[in-house]
């Protein structure tokens, strides 16, 4: 069944809808990659893979755009796979089960992959059409942007002969991105002790938070899950006796938390207290969060009915977990001076779990500056040596340098303006795109980032502005059309 058949674009929506029936999960890429190459070899089109999945094609110039910059168009083919609690959906098998409302489309349940499914399609219906007129189309698509860029930092653009480039990857139409910070994924490992002791099991669940991007979304400073986890349990095990035996939250080190969990053991005459404390800092939560977080809550179970035994951590290693939780960067850093309504520097605790020998945890850390993202890797390193932990960066990329004369900009300005009646805007962005990486693979290189509205991803609640796909098109249209 075609869901999206009859919107406008057609071809745009019908190659999006072919999109979300194929697994694409990062690191899971090789089934995306595949479809790209026989689209390729169907269209007769230019085209290569390297060994990590990356594929490039290209359409030669229409007649009479010979002379003509040729135009590079990016996208990357991975998406983040995010759901709701319940919701069936394996992203490894199972096709998205999309559907439109009100204007939207949407996933039922889990993210919807636009960011950044929408710049394949818009790709594959300008390099599938014999109406649109167009200079020597080049187009690249990455693997795994969304967990560290390497697929970005593998390839090899030798052989491409734009110097102009449309990086299709934001997501508020008429906001024309130039610049973006650079960023690290640091690993953190905390070694931990377990011992039996024996007591009350309670777990605790905190959930109910919007979460977002760490990168377009962390402006404004929702509730991070796995850091309140930390507020909570600090909380728990003041004047009281505790012990962690199981603890996770988040799975994205670019996305923030929405939710967290853990099992703790008390002793048994503290459990009404440690119920009245959950409620008590839910509540609370509930006042500091009422805007960005709204549907914030604490839940707070007995897992039995008597005092038992049970493989839990030791004073220390509990201690350490929470000192740490209290005292790790998160959220905004610093604001750009002179532009205090953009962040220049961010961390993002995304990822944390118990394991069997250690507590691992993942902060993405971004900046404008590369010195202040050295600064926060420091402090985040000091911190785990402090507890007798170690730091691995993984997934360095540079910032985005914006081009102060760019011939590509003109000509958007002017062909916007046209099309939509508006000027449009030109900013940089805390989030990490992969022009910083190219840029430094293409010299000379010009490039713009842009996209139709796709709110709230790398949520549940993603959603593809329809209207916003089709002007966006019209408007890409129009710029390929265009000559110098």
């Amino acid at each position: 069944m075609n869901i999206l058949q009859n919107l406008y674009p057609e071809r745009v929506f019908c190659f999006f809808e072919e999109l979300t029936r194929i697994p694409r999960g990062s690191g899971d890429t090789k089934r995306i990659s595949d479809y790209l190459v026989e689209f390729a070899e169907a269209h007769g089109l230019e085209h290569w893979r390297d060994e990590v999945g990356n594929v490039v094609m290209a359409r030669e110039a229409s007649e009479g755009y010979e002379d003509e910059e040729p135009v590079i168009i990016q996208g990357h083919m991975d998406m983040v796979c995010e759901k709701e609690d319940g919701c069936p959906v394996d992203f490894r098998t199972d096709a998205l089960p999309i559907y439109v409302q009100d204007g939207y489309v949407r996933s039922r349940g889990t993210t919807l992959g636009g960011d950044d499914g929408i710049a394949i399609a818009y790709a594959l219906a300008i390099l599938e059409s014999d109406e649109i007129s167009h200079p020597r189309i080049e187009f690249v698509a990455t693997v795994d942007e969304e967990v560290g860029m390497t697929g970005a930092s593998a390839i090899d653009l030798s052989q491409l002969s734009g110097h102009r480039m449309l990086n299709i990857d934001s997501d508020e139409e008429g906001v024309f991105i130039t610049g973006c910070a650079g960023g690290v994924s640091l690993h953190v490992n905390i070694p931990v002790t377990w011992e039996k002791r024996t007591g009350r099991l309670m777990e605790i669940r905190l959930g109910g938070l919007s979460g977002g991007h760490s990168g377009s979304e962390i402006h404004r400073e929702r509730g991070n899950a796995d850091i309140l986890m930390g507020r909570l349990l600090a909380e728990m095990a003041r004047d009281k006796n505790i012990a962690i035996c199981s603890l996770s939250g988040g799975r994205k080190d670019n996305a923030i938390p929405r939710e967290c969990s853990v099992e703790i053991l008390v002793d048994a005459g503290d459990v009404s207290e440690m119920e009245n404390r959950a409620s008590e800092i839910e509540r609370t939560l509930g006042r500091e969060f009422a805007s960005s977080d709204p549907d914030i809550f604490i839940s707070c179970e007995e897992c039995d009915d008597e005092p038992d035994t049970y493989e839990a951590l030791d004073g220390w290693s509990t201690e350490n977990i929470i000192r740490y939780l209290r005292l790790v960067p998160d959220g905004v850093i610093h604001r750009c001076q002179g532009m205090p309504q953009l962040v220049e520097t961010s961390s993002n605790l995304g990822i944390m779990e118990l394991r069997d020998d250690n507590f691992f945890a993942v902060n993405s850390v971004r900046s404008n500056v590369a010195s202040r993202r050295d600064e926060v890797q420091g402090r985040i390193e000091t911190l785990a040596d402090m507890f007798g932990g170690s730091v691995t960066a993984e997934g360095a990329y540079p910032a985005w340098e914006r081009v102060t004369d760019s011939p590509l900009c003109e000509k958007i300005a002017a062909i916007y303006e046209k099309t939509n009646g508006e000027k449009p805007i030109f900013t940089v962005i805390h989030a990490g795109l992969e022009c910083g990486i190219l840029s430094e693979k293409i010299k000379s290189l010009d490039c713009v980032s842009f996209g139709p509205e796709n709110l709230e991803i790398h949520t549940p609640n993603e959603r593809l502005n329809i209207e916003s796909v089709g002007r966006v098109w019209d408007f890409i249209v129009s710029l390929l059309e265009k000559k110098d």
